[in-house]
């Protein structure tokens, strides 16, 4: 089965479009946001097209305006039938349309199919941990196959750092994370302008890991 890159290389194949181009495009995007995490190199891209990256949420954004394509059409596009997240889907169902609530939560899985590893999740107007990247209100996607927490920091900017889905006690967070060298210990790491403070939790007893935050659409109106 193709993966998720060489789907991103057909479209852009389709479009005639080189790994140059791209980038130049990419550029003015990230010059006109002021931004750079939304540029994208050739080099990366073509790595991203060989899946030695994974997708991230600007590179996504990105993308999209590229290839003239929206987020939601560029996620049905990428993904395999059986694995699309559906997110447009439940965004207007009557669950979705009630955003955002108090408390990150796990959308029903009624409308998903039974052999996906993805679920997806709401960020509760009371979870500030990742404000103003992740706002209330987005929906996040989750890979439940990835629950181990990473304790590498190979990336290079916040839109590379893996973001996890976390269940504490009756709640759930969304997060950037960190296990003590024993692996005993999670804390739970806010983003630099979020007024949310680190929390330190217990691992794996106090803390549960649902999975890896893969892809995120941000909802910029009420």
């Amino acid at each position: 089965m193709v993966g998720i890159g060489g789907r991103l290389r057909a479209i852009r194949q389709q479009l005639l479009l080189s790994l140059r181009e791209v980038e130049d495009r990419s550029r003015r995007i990230a010059q006109e946001r002021g931004d750079l995490s939304y540029q994208v190199s050739a080099s990366w891209l073509s790595r991203l097209e060989s899946d030695e990256h994974e997708l991230t949420v600007n590179t996504l954004i990105a993308l999209g305006a590229i290839y003239t394509i929206s987020t939601g059409q560029l996620i049905r596009s990428i993904y395999p039938e059986n694995e699309q997240p559906r997110v447009l889907d439940q965004i207007s169902s009557r669950n979705a349309v009630k955003l955002p609530r108090d408390e990150t939560t796990l959308l029903p899985t009624e409308n998903t199919p039974s052999d996906t590893p993805y679920r997806l999740g709401i960020i509760g107007k009371l979870d500030l941990t990742l404000q103003p990247m992740v706002p209330a209100g987005s929906i996040v996607q989750i890979d439940t196959r990835k629950r181990e927490i990473s304790a590498k920091n190979d990336w290079t900017h916040e839109f590379q750092r893996p973001i996890y889905f976390l269940k504490i006690k009756d709640r759930y967070f969304c997060g950037w994370c960190e296990l003590d060298k024993d692996s005993q210990w999670l804390t739970l790491i806010p983003h630099p302008l979020s007024s949310a403070s680190s929390r330190r939790y217990k691992y794996p007893t106090e803390v549960e890991n649902i999975g890896r935050v893969m892809s995120v659409v941000i909802r910029f109106a009420g």
